[in-house]
């Protein structure tokens, strides 16, 4: 049996890729170019300013790199806005946010498993293992989803009864996290788990089943989706 190899991204089709990005934001972002532009030409102008001042020209590439860091970041920020526009409201939006998180391109600190729990109306609860434990995400009509919570957390509790499990509904109440939020959310949750244990809890659950229909597979248009994988390629390149 042979392992998947990751598919190998050409230069040219990685230019191609977050150029198709660049496009689609700035439809969306007035602010992206002029942005771009500052983060470049200020540090650029300060270093060659401190250069000319003290004939330390050396200085110079050292401050077109830091531009150009400054760009991709800013650049890298307003992607990332205009992918939380896209899949705000959509079912699976917030699934979809934690499946582009930097650093789990081999799922080895998170692993999801979606729509374990759905509604008539379309409600819809997640099963995500991490680090903290497990946590089920809820997106949805809040009484609705507290109830699939509580039924999911019961099935979870009957497999497990040694490992930490949290609650996540999201939205933009008060008691609720922010879809754009969410990924620093999960994040600075209490680790209780290590990376190979992740696993290992995984794979316990999964005699509880999967994803159910009618939840549809993936809320992200075409577009947020090139701008996932643009993302993933300029981490990829850093």
């Amino acid at each position: 049996m042979t392992s998947a190899t990751p598919e190998k991204v050409g230069f040219r089709q990685r230019v191609r890729q977050i150029f198709q990005v660049f496009k689609f934001v700035r439809g969306h972002d007035r602010l992206i170019v002029p942005l771009m532009l500052a983060a470049f030409l200020v540090p650029l102008l300060v270093g060659i300013g401190v250069a000319w001042l003290t004939g330390l020209w050396v200085i110079v590439p050292l401050a077109v790199l830091i531009a150009v860091l400054a760009t991709l970041i800013v650049f890298s920020r307003r992607v990332q806005k205009a992918t939380y526009a896209q899949v705000e409201g959509q079912p699976g939006a917030a699934l979809a946010v934690l499946e582009s998180m930097p650093g789990n391109r081999n799922q080895r600190n998170w692993k999801f498993t979606p729509a374990v729990q759905v509604s008539q109306q379309q409600d819809v609860v997640h099963r995500v293992v991490g680090r903290p434990g497990v946590v089920l995400l809820g997106e949805g009509a809040p009484h609705r989803v507290k109830q699939l919570i509580s039924t999911e957390r019961k099935r979870v509790s009957r497999v497990l009864t040694d490992v930490a499990i949290h609650d996540v509904i999201v939205g933009e109440d008060e008691d609720k996290v922010s879809i754009r939020k969410l990924q620093s959310h999960l994040q600075k949750m209490p680790k209780s788990l290590t990376p190979g244990q992740v696993g290992q809890v995984a794979q316990r659950l999964q005699g509880l089943g999967g994803a159910r229909p009618p939840i549809p597979k993936g809320p992200m248009p075409k577009s947020a989706r090139a701008m996932k994988g643009a993302k993933q390629q300029m981490y990829r390149g850093r």
